[in-house]
């Protein structure tokens, strides 16, 4: 396959799964209220190749080329949107992982100010 080729086949997927629709979900719909799931996405893709010859030999000129390419998605819930007759609302789904890091962070950073303050002030 050339290099154009695979280029061209790793856009058009990518192309078919960065859609709104991916983001967006479809629809529940249950007891009069529309609920619409919201996802984060994000990802990326590389590739490359090249041709070549090497210098003539008894066998005679040889060539050659290679090609690759790889890459990854990642989708994570944000919130849903609740719609109905009277309101919209967006309701965010809590990372909780994010909220622990941040909260040991906040622990391990106060443990370290307290422990230098203590220190500065002994002679």
């Amino acid at each position: 396959m050339a290099v154009q080729d695979m280029l061209k086949t790793i856009s058009d997927r990518v192309g078919g799964i960065a859609t709104v629709n991916t983001v967006f979900g479809e629809p529940r719909v249950q007891n009069g209220r529309a609920i619409i799931p919201v996802a984060a996405v994000i990802g990326g893709f590389g590739a490359g190749g090249g041709e070549g010859k090497m210098p003539a030999t008894e066998q005679g000129q040889q060539e050659g080329s290679a090609g690759g390419g790889g890459g990854w998605f990642m989708l994570r819930p944000l919130a849903v949107l609740e719609v109905t007759d009277q309101q919209t609302r967006l309701i965010p789904i809590l990372d909780l992982t994010k909220i622990i890091l941040a909260s040991l962070g906040l622990v391990g950073g106060g443990i370290w100010m307290l422990a230098k303050a203590r220190g500065t002030h002994r002679h």
